[in-house]
Order: C-alpha cells, then structure tokens, then sequence
C-alpha cells in the first residue's frame, strides 16, 4: 500500500512538472483557434473625455486589453501644437500623455492618435481615436477635414502636417505657429478636431524643424485660396441590427451631427529654391579626363588658365546632366593629359554671403586616379610575355596569334523588332574625332534584293557620345546597318570595328491607338501617357479638344492632363510669397488596357470627379496602410 501511495505521488509529481514545462514552452494562441481582430476598447480616462478646467499636464487612458503605440511620434496629433515634444508612452492596459508645454487658458486640447493605439498580440489598431478636454469652461467641437494631394502627380500624401490660423494675413504662416493641426494619414486623409467658430486659413506642411510653420524654402508646402469656415448640420443615418448573417431584425434611424467642410483639396508642392553657386568637386577620374561639379547650374561656362599647360582649344567640354552644374573636360592634346598634374585657375560666378554672385578664382591641382604604367611596368609585362612565348615552344605548340587589334568601343542601338517611330543610336565612351558616314550602309530589303535609303545622322541634343539615325521606315519592312571598320575615329586614336545589325520595323497590325476627347481643359494643356508604373512615355498637346496616341504597343496605360499655364511644355510648381499655386493635374479615371490592331476613343471630362477620386489606385505608390496590414496578415 505505501508503495503504491508513493508511486502515485510521484506520479502526480511528474505530471505537474510536465504541465509547467508545457505552459513554459507553449507561448500564445493555440494553432487553430480564431484570430482577434478586435481593437481595443476604451473604458475610462484622468481626465474624463470632454471634462473642463483640466489644469493639469499628465493625460491617463485606459483600455480593456494590453496595448502598445506604433510610430506615436509620427501619428499622434496634438491641438494647440506642442512646440516642446510631448512624452506619449504605453503602460500596460494604458497610453500616458505628459505635456511638456504649458497649458494655454480657456483652450480646447484634443490629442488625435488616428490609428497607433493598438493591441498587444495580433496588432488590431483603434480607428480614429481621439480624446478632448478643455482648459476652460467650454469644448469646441468644429470639425473640418479633407485630402491632401502631391500638386505633380495626385498621389496621397502621408505624415503631413495640416493646420488652421484664425490670423487671416499671409504671414501668418512663415511667422507663427499653427492655431490647430491634423496630420493626414496614408490615404492623404487629414481631420482637424477641436475647432472654435469663426473664419480661418488652412495650410499643408511637411514641417522638417518641428516649429508648426513654413521657415524652410525645402519643406513641402500646401495652401488654399478660398477661407474655411466650419459649420455643422444634422443628419440622419440607419443602424442595422442583425438577428444572424443573413436576417435583418431591424433598421433605426439615428440623428447625428455632421461637420463641414469635409471634402478640402491641398495640393502640396515644393518651391523651386536657388542654391548658392559655388564649386563642390573637381576630380580627374582618368588621364584623359577631369571633372568640375557646381551645386547649382549657371548661365555661363567657368573660364580656365592652365598654369603648366595651354588652355587654349584644349578641351573637348560635355554637359551629362545637359546643364552647367556638372563638366566633363576631355583633353585633347596627349602632351597635356599624360601630365602627372594640372594645375590651372578656375574663374567663375560664386555666390557671396549677402546672396549675390561675384566673381571668383580659385587654383587647381589635379592628379589622376588612374595613371599609365611607368617604363619599368611595362618592361616587366614585356619581358613576361616574353617567357610566355618561350614555354609555349618549348611544348610544341603552334605560334600565337598576332596580337588582337584594340578598337574603339561603340555600342549600337538597333533592337531586332525597331518601332515604326524609332530611331538607331550609337553611343561612346569617348568623344569623336572623326566620322565617315559614306562608310555607313543603309539598306532595305525588297523581295530578293537590298537597296540602299537615305537617313539622316545628328549628333545628340543632350550627349555629345552619342548619335542617332534616323529614316523613314516602312511597317513590316526588313533593314540592315552596316558601318565599314575604321569609319569612325575616337580622340585618342582608336577606330572602330565592322558593324552589321539586321531589324525589321514593326507592322501596324502590331499597334493600337488611344483617342481623348478631352473637355474642360484650359486653352493651353498638354497630356502625358502613362505606364503601369506612372512614369511618362509620350506627351501630346491637346488641340481642338482631341489628345491622340497613335503606334502604341499592347499594353496598359494611363493619363495624366497638365493644364500649362506658361505655355512652357512642362509642369511648373507654384510659389507661396506670390500666392500662385501649382499648374493643374488631372488623371484619366481608369487604366486602359490596349489590345493589338485596336482603337480605343475615350470621352474625358476632367471635372467629372473629384481630384483625391481620378488617380486609378493600380497607378498609386503610396498605398492604404489597412490594405498592407491586411496583406500581412493574409499572408501570415
């Protein structure tokens, strides 16, 4: 009986400590059972929500669940600003506020968290959740909310700042900080809680010093012409009551109040800023070769003076970036490049601390990176290519190969199915010296025979290496290229090889067109077509109400309308001192999908819909944050 009395206890023993060892292992829910997907909940706050004369500048909240704060320094929002950082912090089942500036008299504070309050386990976020009280004896309850859109391309904005000031002069904005803020959210939604009556200035900004107004010319900015007034409205909306997922017990109506306005369009942009001039790098990468980098692009090339060189003619200048910001000097003369050192003054426009650009000249030394071998390395190279050739007939085996001939690098542009609106291009890594196009043969093919067409050859607009040919090109016809060796010599001595690229140009039954009859542009507008990334393949002007796409390959696009108030070709950003906001964009409401051999004509309308309603959320880059939640947790 004792016996067996122990064996039980230690039994009991036994599986005791296999159950804490279990519980110890086995952390979370159990695989199987239903995920949470309930936010949490709030049950009580110090002080109570919309409680008056709070005078104190610590704020407790409490929920029903542990939970925890995701980005609090970005999401959650406090009205009036806090210029001195707020300490927001989550304690348990509790979010902490302590408020480092002091309380203003007679102000409502309404501390908005839009979507970081969420719970602890599965990350389930409370919606647009705020908490109000007042340092007075009243709440001011106006609301006012909108989107807020990129002026260029209409994607959402997320993280900026939108504020309200009740002080209606310009200035208002680059001198003070904002009477109320919201912050928009991954939408480009934004709500300003928390509102006195009256008549007030709204504003974007993308606020990088953290002082809630415009002081820097980088910050991205958003303005409105018209003045906001908040209003409010009731109205009525039904609540269902489900007896099951299928059967309704009833509907009741339920009066509410609306606030107004709802729909604000911002558009934000950055100002075009002037940068100091002034040199930022010179460099010489390689013998033949040295580079000068300006921060900002002047009207005029610097002038240089060698000092153990002459300048004159000796360079060869290119622009890569098309502009004078960045140079490239290619020397011609081979006395001069094989200079261990340049040394030359440099002359050019440089902007003084007063802002003003007054000359200036500074002294160069430029060495290479890359130097050519000494005498000594290439004895040595010699002299091992030398035992090379002995041990090889030593072995018996046959003499080398002569030496290969080095010729000048020249990549050619010609895919094999060439657009009907294409052109060849021939690109180097060095400038040309020379070119002989009677050594260029240009021929199409009819029926069995080969015959030469004229095309034009033009040296780039934008890269001095590169060259384009161009010819008028029948659908469907077949084409060769040849360009004989040595037809085209590089500055350094360096011909080129034979080239022969044969294509054929696409037939029409290989294309489609896309037709806009497009109203409500202004006079002057110009449409950009899209791909499915949003970046621009062709612009056409709108001309008589009609924007025309034609040779188009299958695929799918979208369109963007510029309403180009200069007449410049291009979109232009606006300027908060001269109240001129940025040219108009519209979108094309879908994406459209182009078949081959097909037409396609839409009837476009650009007020039709809502700005924050035309970009297609497939050509969008900033996506919903619920969407991306989701998608994890899908995956999960």
């Amino acid at each position: 009986m004792t016996k067996t009395k122990l064996f039980l206890r230690r039994l009991a023993g036994m599986l005791v400590l296999a159950a804490i060892v279990y519980s110890c292992a086995s952390v979370g829910r159990i695989e199987g059972g239903p995920i949470d997907e309930t936010p949490p909940r709030f049950v009580g706050s110090t002080p109570a929500p919309g409680a008056l004369n709070y005078d104190r500048t610590r704020v407790r909240i409490e929920f029903d669940e542990f939970i925890k704060l995701e980005n609090p320094g970005e999401k959650v929002v406090i009205s009036p600003p806090q210029v001195e950082q707020p300490n927001i912090r989550a304690v348990g089942k509790r979010v902490v506020i302590d408020l480092e500036d002091t309380l203003k008299p007679d102000v409502t504070y309404t501390i908005d968290f839009s979507d970081a309050i969420q719970d602890n386990n599965e990350g389930n976020p409370l919606y647009d959740f705020a908490f109000t009280f007042s340092t007075g004896d009243h709440i001011d309850s106006m609301e006012v909310a909108g989107t807020l859109l990129n002026a260029a391309d209409l994607e959402p904005v997320k993280n900026m700042l939108v504020g309200l000031h009740a002080n209606l002069e310009d200035s208002a904005f680059t001198a003070l900080p904002f009477d109320r803020v919201g912050r928009t959210d991954s939408r480009g939604r934004f709500s300003i809680r928390g509102i006195a009556p009256g008549k007030y200035r709204i504003y974007g900004l993308m606020d990088g010093d953290r002082n809630y107004y415009f002081s820097q010319p980088t910050e991205n900015i958003a303005f409105s012409d018209s003045l906001i007034v908040p209003t409010c409205e009731p109205r009525m909306r039904q609540d269902t009551m489900w007896l099951d997922t299928l059967t309704i017990d009833t509907i009741v109506e339920r009066e509410y109040t609306h606030f107004l306005p709802d729909d604000i369009i911002l558009m934000a942009f950055k100002e075009v800023t002037t940068r100091a001039q002034r040199l930022a790098k010179s460099e010489r990468p390689v013998m033949q070769k040295f580079t000068l980098c300006f921060t900002a692009p002047a009207d005029t090339l610097p002038r240089l003076r060698g000092l153990n060189f002459d300048a004159d003619d000796a360079f060869i200048v290119e622009k890569p970036t098309g502009r004078i910001d960045t140079l490239d000097y290619w020397i011609k003369d081979s006395l001069v490049y094989k200079l261990d050192t340049l040394k030359m003054e440099l002359s050019y426009l440089y902007t003084d601390t007063l802002n003003q650009l007054v000359p200036r000249t500074d002294t160069l030394a430029l060495v290479s990176k890359v130097k050519p071998p000494t005498e000594e390395e290439l004895a040595k190279q010699r002299e091992k290519e030398d035992k090379e050739r002995k041990k090889r007939r030593k072995k018996g085996e046959e003499e080398e190969e002569k030496p290969k001939t080095q010729f000048l690098a020249m990549d050619v542009y010609a895919p094999s199915a060439l657009d009907i609106y294409d052109y060849l291009t021939l690109t180097f890594t060095e400038p040309v010296a020379r070119i002989d196009t009677a050594a260029f043969h240009l021929k199409q093919q009819v029926d069995t025979l080969w015959n030469d067409i004229p095309f034009d050859f033009q040296q780039d607009s934008v890269d001095i290496k590169k060259y384009n040919i161009f010819a008028d090109w029948e659908p469907g016809k077949s084409y060769s290229l040849e360009i004989d060796s040595t037809a085209i010599q590089g500055l350094y001595g360096l011909f080129t090889d034979k080239v022969k690229k044969d294509f054929k140009a696409k037939a029409l039954e290989e294309y489609g067109q896309i037709f806009f009859d497009v109203t409500g542009a202004d006079s002057v507008a110009f449409v950009e077509l899209l791909d499915e990334k949003d970046q621009v393949l062709r612009v056409v002007p709108v001309v008589d109400g009609r924007a025309d796409f034609y040779f188009l390959n299958p695929g799918k696009y979208g369109a963007r309308l510029v309403n180009d108030a200069n007449g410049n070709g291009v979109w232009d950003t606006g300027e908060y001192a001269t109240k001129r906001q940025p040219e108009q964009v519209y979108y094309y409401w879908q994406v459209l999908e182009l078949k081959a051999n097909f037409d396609l004509t839409q009837s476009w309308n650009i007020h039709a819909r809502p700005r924050d309603k035309q970009k297609p959320d497939e050509l969008k880059k900033q996506k919903p944050d619920e969407d991306k939640k989701n998608k994890n947790r899908s995956n999960n």
